[in-house]
C-alpha cells in the first residue's frame, strides 16, 4: 500500500480502536451501540413532539429541535465507524473519507456548542426581560442565530482538511483512536506541522473561551435577576427553567475539557483512557439531552406520555 516510500503519498489510514483493549472491542462495541441507538430514538422522539405539539412551537424548543438533530449527525459520523471497528474489523479508512470524517465531527462538535450558548441567550431573555421575549426571539431571529452558528462552525473548520492535504504522508499510517481526530492525523505527518498545530489549538481554545464566556456571563445575569425576585416560588420556577439545560452544558462540557486538558497536559494518562474520554464526548451528551429534556421539561414530558402512550393528542383538539 505504501509502495515507494519516498514518493508515493499514503491512501489510507488505521484505525486502532482502543489501544491496549484491542482483545475487548467485541464487548466495548455494546454500549457504543446502545448509545448511538439511544441518541437516535431519544432525538427523533423529541423533534417529533416538538413538530406535532403547536403548544411547544416556541424559541425554546427550536433550539432543542436543532441540538437533537445536530446531536444524530454527530453521533452517526462517529459511531458507525468504530461500531465497524469494534465488531467487523473494519480499520482502514480512505485518506479522502478520514479528512471528511475528521470535518463532519469537529464541525458539529462546534455547532454544538453555538447552539448551547444560543439556548442560554434565550433563558437570558426570558428570565431577565421576559417582557420582551417575544419581539426579541423572533423565528427570523432563531433562524438567523442558527445560521450564524452554522456558518461560524464551517468556515472555522474549513482550513483544517486543505492544510493536512498539503502535508505529505510517506511512512506513518496508524492512528491509536477510533475516528479521525485532527491532531492524531496531522501527528501522522512527514513534515513540520507546527501551523496545523497552532491553528488547530487556537480554534479549539477560541471556541471553549468564547463560548463559556458567553454562557457563564448570559448565568451570572440569570441568577442576578432569580436573586432579586421576593418569591420564593417564583425563585423556583425560574431556576427550574434552566435546569435541562444546565444539565445539558456539564455533560457536553465537562468530557470535552477533560479530554482536551489530558491530551495536552496529562502525560502520564493511558492512551487508552484519553481515547475512551475522547470518543464519550462525542457519544454520551448525544444520548443523554433527550432523556435530560424529556425529565426536566414538564411540557416535553406530558406531550411524550399523551402522543406515544395515552394517545390524548387528537382527542384534546
Amino acid at each position: 500500500m505504501v509502495g515507494n516510500i519516498t514518493h508515493q503519498q499514503i491512501a489510507s489510514f488505521f484505525l486502532v480502536g482502543i489501544p491496549g483493549l484491542e482483545n475487548v472491542h467485541c464487548w466495548i462495541g455494546i454500549p457504543v451501540c446502545f448509545l448511538f441507538v439511544l441518541t437516535l430514538l431519544g432525538n427523533s422522539i423529541v423533534i417529533a413532539t416538538i413538530k406535532l405539539e403547536p403548544s411547544l412551537h416556541q424559541p425554546m424548543y427550536f433550539f432543542l429541535c436543532m441540538l437533537a438533530m445536530n446531536d444524530m449527525c454527530l453521533s452517526s459520523s462517529a459511531a458507525l465507524k468504530m461500531l465497524g471497528i469494534f465488531w467487523f474489523e473494519a480499520h482502514w479508512i480512505n485518506f479522502d473519507a478520514c479528512l471528511t470524517q475528521m470535518y463532519f465531527i469537529h464541525t458539529l462538535c462546534i455547532m454544538e456548542s453555538a447552539i448551547l450558548v444560543a439556548m442560554a441567550f434565550d433563558r437570558f431573555v426570558a428570565i431577565c426581560i421576559p417582557l420582551h421575549y417575544a419581539s426579541i426571539l423572533t423565528t427570523s431571529m432563531v433562524i438567523k442565530l442558527g445560521l450564524v452558528g452554522l456558518m461560524r462552525c464551517v468556515l472555522m473548520v474549513l482550513p483544517c482538511p486543505f492544510l493536512i492535504k498539503r502535508l505529505p504522508y510517506y511512512t506513518k499510517y496508524v492512528i491509536p483512536h477510533t475516528y479521525c481526530e485532527h491532531m492524531a492525523v496531522v501527528k501522522l505527518a512527514s513534515a513540520n506541522t507546527l501551523i496545523n498545530r497552532a491553528y488547530g489549538i487556537s480554534v479549539a481554545l477560541s471556541v471553549i473561551t468564547v463560548d463559556l464566556g458567553l454562557i457563564a456571563t448570559s448565568y451570572v445575569k440569570i441568577l442576578q435577576s432569580v436573586f432579586r425576585l421576593s418569591s420564593q416560588n417564583a425563585r423556583s420556577k425560574a431556576l427550574g427553567t434552566c435546569a435541562a439545560h444546565v444539565c445539558t452544558i456539564l455533560v457536553s462540557y465537562i468530557p470535552a475539557l477533560f479530554s482536551f486538558l489530558s491530551h495536552r497536559i496529562g502525560k502520564k494518562v493511558p492512551p487508552s483512557v484519553h481515547i475512551i474520554f475522547a470518543s464519550m464526548y462525542l457519544l454520551v451528551p448525544s444520548a443523554v439531552n433527550p432523556v435530560v429534556y424529556g425529565v426536566k421539561t414538564k411540557q416535553i414530558r406530558d406531550r411524550v406520555l399523551d402522543l406515544f402512550f395515552t394517545h390524548k393528542k387528537f382527542s384534546e383538539k
